[in-house]
């Protein structure tokens, strides 16, 4: 009769009902994040990104060779810059504004190389910026992203962002 108090104990102090167990279960259709593995999976993580401004999952998106390249018709010529500074806008960006809404729309056009290790996509996007109620921004243009990975199991990380949106 003195067993069962004392197993009762032994077995109440192995477990923490206040600590959830850890769910190692692969990305199922109930999560809000994409499968990096595949290409709908990145921009499925991008948007999480903007929506809940996470750098964190933004910077697992994209390459260390990372080159992001814009238009500046002002002065007629590409801007582009490397990862660090594009953490470092993003950052700010995320820190800077009340909400982000991201909306990737159709794919214009995909291609992928025969290892299926390299992609090209370009995706038009509505992005609406509000940094107060009455300071409200919205972009309505396409991107091409060139996709990168190690083999055809591993997650896509960008390599190359081109904004092709006129402002």
């Amino acid at each position: 009769m003195k067993l069962l108090p004392l197993l009762t104990v032994i077995l109440l102090a192995a477990c923490n009902p206040f600590a959830p167990e850890f769910d190692d279960s692969p990305v199922g259709s109930n999560s809000i994040l994409g499968d990096p593995k595949t290409v709908d999976g990145i921009f499925q993580n991008i948007k999480y990104a903007y929506t809940f401004k996470d750098t964190t999952i933004y910077g697992q998106a994209i390459n260390a060779n990372y080159n992001f390249v814009y238009r500046d018709y002002e002065r007629g010529l590409d801007v582009s810059w490397g990862r660090d500074e594009e953490m470092r806008i993003t950052s700010e960006l995320f820190r800077n504004v009340q909400r982000l809404d991201l909306v990737w729309n159709n794919i214009i056009a995909m291609s992928t190389d025969s290892a299926n290790t390299s992609a090209v996509v370009s995706r038009n996007f509505n992005l609406t910026v509000t940094f107060n109620p009455s300071d409200i921004l919205r972009v309505d243009g396409y991107a091409t992203l060139s996709l990168v990975r190690s083999s055809s199991g591993d997650p896509w990380t960008i390599v190359r962002w081109r904004d092709e949106s006129n402002f």
